[in-house]
């Protein structure tokens, strides 16, 4: 018998978040030396750029996860999404103020917000359930494989004295390609029939649904921001050249975790991986904040990508699973709920940071991590419950 494998659309969205991250990346990993050297903003305007743009794209994303579960909608709100990006990222390039980097930056994630339920959704539609972790690892691998060839590109062009802001304008050229490649697999989708759900399936509600999101929520709220984590780096020593290959690396990291990853929640269920996820991030943040010399500061970030290879695909492989037939209304809530989370999240670290330094708030981090993951230890039962029948 032939082993089941990843559906060819599944691979196809693969390749556009690939694009998508390689434009992407070439911008993220410059925003903390834009914001704080070249417009003159704070640690604290850099939280407020990760929660601000967080907490929109995750009020986009109810919208759009409820609009996700009529099929016909998601290809157009997918390609809304993508477009939504391609036209907005390249022109943070024309900030002036901090501000308005916070603005662009928010409207980028509004179009995260549209395409990314109906993208989990389809995602899900078209793979069998005992395969959805490594279909969602497999996704997750590609987009963090874009983000390496984005960051090591940003990287290229800075060593050969290309500025930040024309950097920023270059990575309208993979965005297309991305645009372009998604338009073919729409197209193409089609033709693909969706697994069909069993009559007898419904989607958790109460305290088996809203239990383990929340407690996904909380791992969220006690995360410090890549962009606060990115200066850490800087304060550490790392050059500001160097921060985007820095940044390569860690999705080297997380590209080639995804798939094991996914792999291990389709075996284990996604309890003890996301449990083993969010006890890694507290240990790494403990280290980054004690960090004593640049080389070990960028040992610890790259350890940061073993964290998404354990959590990002047991986290959606588990959502799917409650809520089988309403699932785009799911993922909206899900990304909702953990997107929303990101601003006080932002606000708070970022406070610290600015404050008491990195280090205290790193160490914040971790504590509260380590009590976040004792909450889904206790909340999760039930997904692996639901999971047996």
């Amino acid at each position: 018998m032939t082993a089941p494998r990843v559906p060819s659309t599944v691979k196809g969205l693969s390749l556009v978040s690939l694009f998508n991250d390689f434009a992407s990346e070439m911008v993220y990993p410059l925003l903390p030396a834009f914001v704080t050297g070249t417009l003159g903003g704070g640690a604290t305007l850099l939280g407020l750029l990760d929660g601000a743009a967080d907490l929109t794209s995750a009020a986009v994303k109810v919208v759009s996860g409820r609009l996700a579960d009529r099929p016909r909608w998601r290809g157009p709100l997918i390609l809304a999404g993508y477009a939504t990006a391609v036209l907005v990222r390249p022109l943070i390039a024309v900030a002036g103020a901090a501000w308005q980097v916070v603005g662009f930056r928010v409207i980028d994630r509004v179009g995260k917000g549209i395409r990314t339920p109906p993208r989990d959704a389809l995602i899900a539609g078209v793979t069998i359930p005992e395969l959805r972790g490594r279909a969602f690892g497999f996704h997750r691998a590609a987009d963090h494989f874009g983000a390496v060839v984005g960051s090591l590109v940003a990287w290229y062009l800075l060593s050969r004295g290309v500025e930040v802001r024309q950097v920023i304008e270059w990575s309208v050229v993979p965005g297309v390609v991305a645009f372009l490649v998604l338009a073919v697999v729409l197209r193409g989708t089609r033709a693909v029939p969706p697994i069909p759900t069993p009559a007898s399936a419904t989607d958790a509600g109460g305290r088996i649904f809203w239990a383990p999101v929340l407690a996904l929520t909380a791992l969220v709220i006690f995360r410090v921001p890549e962009a606060l984590l990115l200066l850490r780096l800087q304060d550490a020593g790392v050059a500001v050249a160097l921060v985007p290959l820095v940044w390569a690396g860690l999705h080297v990291v997380r590209s080639a975790s995804s798939y094991p990853g996914g792999w291990l929640s389709d075996r284990l269920g996604p309890r003890a991986t996301v449990a083993a996820g969010g006890l890694l991030f507290a240990a790494v943040a403990v280290a980054l904040g004690w960090a004593p010399v640049p080389a070990v500061a960028v040992a610890s970030f790259l350890c940061l990508g073993l964290v998404a290879g354990l959590t990002e695909s047991a986290e959606r492989a588990m959502v799917a699973r409650l809520a089988p037939v309403r699932t785009g209304r799911g993922f909206g809530l899900y990304h909702a709920l953990t997107g929303a989370a990101a601003l006080p999240a932002g606000l708070l670290f970022g406070w610290l940071y600015e404050t008491m330094g990195g280090p205290v708030a790193l160490a914040a981090s971790a504590a509260g991590m380590t009590a976040a993951v004792t909450a889904w230890l206790i909340a999760s039962p039930g997904v692996q419950e639901r999971q047996s029948t």
